[in-house]
C-alpha cells in the first residue's frame, strides 16, 4: 500500500476528522454509489447508522450534521462550513433531504440519523451503515463503512484487506518502517523530506507537489487567521470562550519585550495551536495534520518555523510538510491515527512526532536527528487518553495541542544537539503505542465516558 503526503494533510472541516470529516466522505460515497448504480432516482427513504465512538459521541463531534451534508452531496475538501448550521435547519424545517442535491426523500434527524451509544461492530469503533429503501420500503442498497482516522474511509469490503487506503502506487523508496526509510537516506544520501518526495512524484509533478503541499500551508495560514479573528464562545454546552483573539492583542502589545522575554516565541506557539483548534471546535475549515482533534500542531510549529527562524522560507516549508508526511506515514502503517482505537496518543502523539520531524529536518537536522525527534515527540505522549468533555473536541483537546506543539519544538531541538543516537528507536516507540493502545480501556478512547469527561460531569 502506498500512502501520499496528501493522505494525511487534507482540507476539510471541523470538529473531527474521524467523526466529521469520515461520516461526510462515507455518505457522499454512498449516495455516489446510488447514482453510478442507477438507484438514486428510485430512492425514497434513507437512513444512517452510526456505531461506537461515533454513536457515543455523535451530536457533539458533529458527525449528524456530516452526514446530512455528505448525503446532500457536499464534500469535506469543498463545503463551505457556513452553510452547515442553515443545511441542518432547511431539513429540520421542511422534513427533506436532496440527495446528491437532486432527489428529495423525507427526512428527520432522529429517524434519519440512528446514534447506537452502546453498541459497535467488530472490525472499528467508528463504524457506520447506511441504507436506501424505494417508496414501498423495498431495500436498493445497504453497505458499512469505517472511518478510521484522519478522514480514511474504508468501506465493508476494504475492511477484510489491509487497513490502509487501498492504493498500490510503486514508489520509488518504498518503506513502511522507520529503519527502513534510514536505510534509504544512507543509500542515496538523500534527506528524509527529498526520500518522500520522491515518492511522491508517483501521482504528480514536482511542481504538483510544491503546489499542493503550499496550498495545504495557505489553509493552515488562514485557520490561524481566522482564530486569530473570532472571539465569543465556542458551541455546544461547555460554553468554552475562545482565547487567541485576546491572547494575540496581548502579543502584539508586547512587542517590544521580544528581545528581553526569552518565552516569547513560545507564546506565538501557543497562541498558534489555540487559534486552529478553535476553528476546529467551531466546525470552521482546517488540515488534518494528520487528524482534525490535533489539527493545531503541525501549523503551529511551522508557525514557529517561519517567525522565528532565519531561512525558513517556501522551500523550508515544503521540506517540513514532506518530513512530517513521512513520519505519519509509519504511523498509518504501523498504528494508528484513530483516537477511537487507541486513544489521543494516536492524534496529539502522532502529530507531535510529525512536527517534531519536520522541524528537525528545517533546523538541518541528519536523517537520524530526525527519526530521533520523532521518537522524542511520541515517546513521552505515551499512554494518552481520549475523554472529551461533553463529547466536543474542546476541553482538554484544544489546550492539548498548545502543549504538544511546544513539546514537538523542544524534541526538535534536543533531537539536532545530539548525534542522532539514541536507546529507543521510533519503530519501537510506534509499536509500544499500538500495544498500548490496545491495552487501554475503551471508555478512555473518544467515548466521552471516562477520565476527565466523565469527573468534569460529576463535579
Amino acid at each position: 500500500m502506498s500512502i501520499s503526503v496528501f493522505d494525511l494533510f487534507k482540507v476539510g472541516i471541523g470538529p473531527s476528522s474521524s467523526h466529521t470529516v469520515g461520516p461526510m466522505r462515507a455518505a457522499h460515497t454512498f449516495v455516489r454509489a446510488l447514482e453510478r448504480d442507477g438507484l438514486l432516482s428510485r430512492a425514497g427513504h434513507v437512513r444512517a447508522e452510526l456505531f461506537g465512538s461515533l454513536g457515543a459521541t455523535g451530536h457533539g463531534h458533529g458527525s449528524v450534521r456530516a452526514v446530512l451534508l455528505g448525503l446532500e452531496g457536499h464534500t469535506p475538501e469543498t463545503v463551505d462550513p457556513a452553510l452547515a448550521g442553515p443545511a441542518v435547519a432547511r431539513v429540520e424545517e421542511t422534513g427533506l433531504l436532496r440527495l446528491l442535491d437532486k432527489q428529495p426523500v423525507p427526512f428527520t434527524l432522529d429517524a434519519g440519523v440512528v446514534l447506537h451509544r452502546d453498541k459497535r461492530l467488530d472490525f472499528h469503533s467508528n463504524a457506520m451503515t447506511f441504507e436506501a429503501r424505494d417508496t414501498d420500503g423495498a431495500a436498493l442498497s445497504r453497505r458499512t463503512y469505517y472511518s478510521v482516522g484522519g478522514g480514511f474511509v474504508l468501506d465493508e469490503d476494504e475492511a477484510h484487506g489491509p487497513r490502509l487506503v487501498p492504493d498500490r502506487t510503486p514508489v520509488r523508496y518504498p518503506f513502511t518502517t522507520a529503519d527502513e526509510l534510514l536505510a534509504h537516506t544512507r543509500a542515496t544520501g538523500l534527506p528524509i523530506s527529498d526520500i518522500m518526495l520522491a515518492n511522491e512524484l508517483s501521482w504528480r509533478g514536482e511542481e504538483g507537489v510544491r503546489a499542493g503541499l503550499l496550498h495545504i500551508w495557505s489553509v493552515m495560514r488562514e485557520c490561524v487567521r481566522a482564530g486569530c479573528d473570532a472571539q465569543g464562545t465556542l458551541p455546544g454546552g461547555l460554553k468554552v470562550r475562545r482565547r487567541a483573539a485576546a491572547l494575540k492583542e496581548k502579543l502584539d502589545a508586547a512587542q517590544h519585550t521580544a528581545e528581553t522575554d526569552s518565552l516569547y516565541a513560545m507564546e506565538w506557539v501557543t497562541l498558534y495551536a489555540l487559534a486552529v483548534n478553535e476553528e476546529n471546535a467551531a466546525g470552521g475549515r482546517v488540515v488534518t495534520a494528520p487528524t482534525n482533534g490535533a489539527a493545531g500542531i503541525v501549523p503551529a510549529v511551522l508557525h514557529y518555523a517561519e517567525r522565528f527562524l532565519r531561512g525558513a522560507d517556501a522551500d523550508a516549508v515544503v521540506r517540513f510538510l514532506l518530513t512530517a508526511g513521512a513520519v505519519g506515514v509509519l504511523f498509518k502503517e504501523n498504528a494508528s491515527i484513530s483516537g477511537a482505537e487507541v486513544g489521543c496518543q494516536g492524534e496529539v502523539g502522532s502529530a507531535c512526532s510529525m512536527a517534531a520531524a519536520g522541524l528537525a529536518e528545517v533546523l538541518g537536522g541528519t536523517p537520524e536527528q530526525v527519526e530521533n525527534a520523532a521518537e522524542i515527540g511520541i515517546e513521552h505522549n505515551l499512554g494518552l487518553t481520549c475523554d472529551p468533555v461533553g463529547g466536543l473536541v474542546q476541553i482538554p483537546c484544544i489546550e492539548r495541542n498548545a502543549v504538544a506543539a511546544l513539546k514537538a519544538i523542544t524534541a526538535a531541538r534536543m533531537a539536532v544537539h545530539g548525534d542522532g543516537r539514541h536507546h529507543v528507536s521510533l519503530d519501537k516507540a510506534i509499536k509500544t503505542m499500538r500495544e498500548t493502545g490496545a491495552d487501554m480501556k475503551d471508555k478512555y478512547k473518544e467515548t466521552a465516558r471516562g477520565g476527565l469527561a466523565l469527573n468534569v460531569v460529576e463535579c
